[in-house]
Order: structure tokens, then sequence, then C-alpha cells
């Protein structure tokens, strides 16, 4: 039996071309069948105590409307710019990932937490809000909690992001499709050929789309 394409996807939950990622994504793994495996990997495009953005300032309208809003009316998804100012840190967002990695739900987590912050305005450097999130997609509300405050999975983040850095990610979302890197948000059909391409044999890397990166360019 062949082995499965494994489809690495890094991405921050305040970067909404990742959550824009999503259905081209499922479009192609749909289109092509056989067995592909995606894992979520975090990038935390501004790190503690790194500034984080405000939705009130001119850089985020200004970018929103010249590419995010035209790219989501193409793809057909509902994404509207948070107005949680400013714009929260990620870490503690994905140690909770961490843990529902373990439980069997990362990906129904990641899921949850696009659609809380860019469709329900909702402040994931929050705890609580945290815990309520991942209490609706079946995870135990207190052991969440407990594993949060505890620092749990700090570690485990830490070397997620070490593995980032191994990797040079510098924007998101950036895939790995077997060797195939892919920068941006992918076109279903170049991300078709992508996994064809990784099933078939060991192709060389290719790039391209619209991603944030670590300067501010999002």
């Amino acid at each position: 039996m062949a082995e499965p394409v494994k489809i690495k996807i890094w991405s921050d939950y305040v970067c909404p071309f990742c959550m824009l990622a999503e259905g081209p994504l499922e479009e192609a793994i749909k289109d092509v069948g056989g067995e592909v495996e995606v894992e979520w990997m975090p990038f935390e495009l501004r790190p503690h105590p790194q500034p984080t953005l405000r939705p009130e300032d001119a850089y985020l309208p200004s970018i929103w409307e010249r590419a995010v809003y035209p790219m989501a009316r193409r793809l057909g998804v509902d994404i509207t710019l948070p107005a949680v100012s400013p714009q929260p840190y990620t870490a503690l967002a994905f140690e909770g990932y961490q843990y529902a990695a373990e439980h069997g739900l990362g990906t129904a987590y990641n899921q949850r937490m696009f659609r809380a912050f860019f469709q329900e305005n909702q402040d994931l450097g929050q705890i609580d809000v945290l815990v309520a999130l991942a209490g609706e997609i079946g995870l135990d509300e207190a052991g969440f909690r407990a594993a949060l405050a505890d620092g749990t999975y700090r570690a485990r983040h830490q070397e997620a992001l070490r593995e980032a850095a191994a990797h040079r990610v510098q924007s998101v979302p950036t895939l790995l499709v077997g060797d195939i890197r892919i920068e941006g948000v992918p076109r279903p059909a170049q991300l078709r050929k992508a996994i064809l391409d990784a099933r078939a044999q060991q192709a060389e890397g290719v790039v391209y789309g619209a991603s944030c990166g670590i300067d501010g360019s999002c």
C-alpha cells in the first residue's frame, strides 16, 4: 500500500490568508483522492513582546480592501477584519492546539479558531474564550484550562516553532507537500498538481501566492 502524501501547513490564527487556504486545500485533496495526511503547524507572526497590529490603524483596512476581501469573494468565504484591538498574541491558543492535537481534534480546533476570530470577532488571547471554544469541539474544558494555566504544552509549542525556523518559514500560509514547498494561498489546480507530483516523485519545491509575512506584510 502506497504511503500517504504528507502535507504540512504553517499558519497563524490572526492571518486571514491561512483561513482562506482551507478551501483550496480541501478541494484539492478531495479531487485527487487517495491517502493524504494534513498536519497544521504553528507560526507566530508577531510573538511577544513584539507589538501586534491594530485594526483602527491604516495598514490593516488597506491590506484587507486590496487583497483579503477580493480573494475571499473569489473563494466564497465569509471573513471580516476583526475589531479586536490590539490583535491577540497567539502563543496561548497554539498551546491549546497541542492539547487538541493530542486528543485527536487538532484540525477541528484550528477551524474553530479561524472562525472565532474572523467571523465572530472573538479575542483568542483570552483563556476564557479559548476554553469555551475548546469545549464546543468536544474537548474537556477543565483539562484544557489546566493545561494552559500550567504551561503543559509550552515546550511542545516552542519545539514546533523551532521546526518552523528549521524550514525557514517566513510567511504564512506555507505548505510542504512532500518535498514541494508552496508559500501563500494555493490555487486548487496548483495544489492538486503538487499532491500528484509528490505522490509520483520527490519533486522540486515551488513558491507562489499571497501570504502574511513576519515583516508585517499581511
